[in-house]
């Protein structure tokens, strides 16, 4: 079975969004590259390094299925129905009748889960076998922390200081969590630094 894993680009002081959940300079490393990466999908380009390329080449490559909360998908008017990933999105959501029929309709690739993170991770790992399990949303990133889901952190560190956001690591009930030292690529606009949870 695969990693458990979260990613984000995130400021210097610590966000991953704007408040109102815009990314704001966060991306702009996916663009200060001399390479043209294509993602897995198709339908989006970026101008990244070759670092970055490699680096978000093989996290794609690893992945199996993704894991993303209702604000997320919402916000993102589920990526337009098919994720940058093109991978299964495990959804969770309280309510499965008040998501939009055109995401709900026959052969989507969501896939909603209305009994919490566990049953989402359980339902993902099942779908992606030895690949990787991406979460997408800083809540449900925090609701595996807490339950010892995580087994991988990924930060894309940007020379930025936003003030005020959305954090990754609030409302964890279970610190100290112990990391092993992480593996460190600079890059242009952006360092990544990947950690493995000490379990």
């Amino acid at each position: 079975m695969g990693l458990v894993t979260t990613g984000f680009s995130m400021s210097l002081d610590g966000f991953v969004a704007l408040p109102n959940n815009e990314i704001g300079p966060l991306f702009d490393w996916y663009f200060a590259g001399e390479q043209t990466h294509e993602r897995a999908s198709g339908d989006t380009t970026y101008k990244l390094s070759s670092d970055s390329g490699e680096m978000l080449n093989e996290a794609s490559k690893a992945t199996g299925a993704l894991i993303a909360g209702r604000t997320l998908f919402d916000f993102t008017h589920a990526w337009g129905g098919r994720h940058p990933l093109d991978v299964p999105v495990f959804v969770v959501t309280h309510n499965v009748e008040t998501v939009p029929d055109e995401w709900r309709r026959e052969g989507s690739v969501f896939m909603y889960v209305t009994d919490g993170v566990e049953s989402a991770i359980a339902q993902a790992q099942a779908v992606a076998g030895e690949k990787s399990v991406a979460i997408a949303s800083t809540t449900i990133a925090q609701q595996a922390i807490n339950a010892g889901l995580l087994d991988e952190i990924h930060i894309d560190l940007v020379p930025v200081l936003l003030g005020v956001g959305v954090r990754l690591f609030d409302h964890l009930n279970v610190a100290p969590i112990r990391l092993e030292t992480p593996t460190v690529a600079e890059a242009a606009g952006v360092t990544h630094l990947t950690y493995r949870v000490i379990k």
